[in-house]
């Protein structure tokens, strides 16, 4: 009997000095995969992941993994999703995968883009679900575009994730700024809705790309809306012509009236003509106060502002005409 338990005890040693050498032996394996990112699909077990990585030749061996998640079963318990293993051990990979730290991709809406090239970004944004079909409807807009109404900034999101609950995060946050600053805005204004203050800001937005002249750019406008005088600002009928705009207004363009050629038609056009900024609806709904009435671009990325209609074909003359 005592030599009985003497063998058993030998084997049960040298059992366990093999599962450790075993272990021993897998701790610095690099997984060797062709691509850095792994999709771990739904139901997927870490078996079938294994069998998988084994196939393509990216580990040498399935099974002492496979018995170490006997004594690790938590570690091996992975969860759905993307994952960046790029020089990772198939340890650390696993440790990666079964703690759900999913690869994040990223989207970004540049400030002035028009919806048109939000659609055309998403389209190519990788491992993103394209169910954009009715997003007026979707994203619960009671305009008929969604133009203007998605904020501009950078949104993360992981594989197989929705593009409209992704636009659905950036429509939430331009809801929560628009709110904000019409709540803050000057008294008075010749705006009339927080819509109103979007497609404004969305024209500043288009017309200058220096922040410290974004507020005199507003008051110019803000003055003209007062006085009744038409826009007549070029970002709009470039925005009316649409994808098909070659870089060049032509003299039939300022001449066709469309909703958008704000040369020809009254007040606002009828929706934003891009993604505005928070600070440009802030200089939207708190405009410098001056006497402008015109600008004109001075050649050095701002503008120069005038008073007169004198003044201001003076400009004309000197930063467009160069007389």
């Amino acid at each position: 009997m005592k030599k009985l338990f003497i063998i058993v005890a030998i084997v049960i040693a040298a059992g366990a000095w093999w599962v450790s050498q075993q272990i021993n032996r897998i701790k610095f394996e690099p997984l060797t995969l062709s691509e850095t990112l792994v999709e771990v699909k739904p139901g997927q077990t870490f078996t079938q992941l294994c069998q998988l990585w084994q196939r393509s030749g990216a580990l040498s061996s399935c099974f002492p993994y496979q018995l170490y998640s006997k004594l690790a079963p938590k570690l091996f318990s992975v969860q759905a999703g993307f994952y960046d293993v790029e020089g990772h051990t198939v340890l650390e990979a696993i440790a990666k995968i079964s703690g759900g730290e999913q690869h994040s991709f990223s989207f970004t809406i540049i400030e002035g883009m028009p919806i048109w090239e939000v659609k055309k970004k998403l389209q190519q944004a990788p491992y993103l679900i394209q169910d954009t079909d009715v997003l007026t409807t979707q994203l619960g807009i009671t305009q008929n575009s969604v133009e203007g109404w998605l904020y501009p900034d950078t949104y993360h999101y992981h594989g197989n994730d929705s593009a409209v609950r992704l636009l659905k995060r950036a429509h939430r946050k331009m809801q929560k700024v628009l709110e904000q600053e019409w709540q803050n805005r000057m008294p008075d204004l010749p705006l009339n809705t927080p819509y109103e203050a979007l497609i404004l800001a969305s024209i500043i937005e288009k017309e200058t790309g220096v922040k410290a002249e974004r507020e005199k750019v507003a008051s110019v406008f803000i003055n003209r809306l007062r006085k009744g005088m038409r826009l007549q600002t070029d970002p709009t009928i470039i925005y009316g012509i649409g994808e098909h705009f070659d870089g060049d207004i032509k003299r039939k363009d300022m001449l066709e009236k469309t909703p958008y050629n704000t040369y020809r038609i009254d007040g606002l056009p009828p929706t934003p003509i891009a993604m505005p900024s928070q600070a440009s609806i802030h200089a939207a709904l708190n405009p410098a106060t001056t006497d402008f009435f015109y600008f004109v671009a001075s050649g050095d990325g701002g503008h120069h502002f005038s008073t007169t209609l004198t003044e201001h074909n003076k400009a004309v003359r000197k930063y467009i005409l160069k007389q």
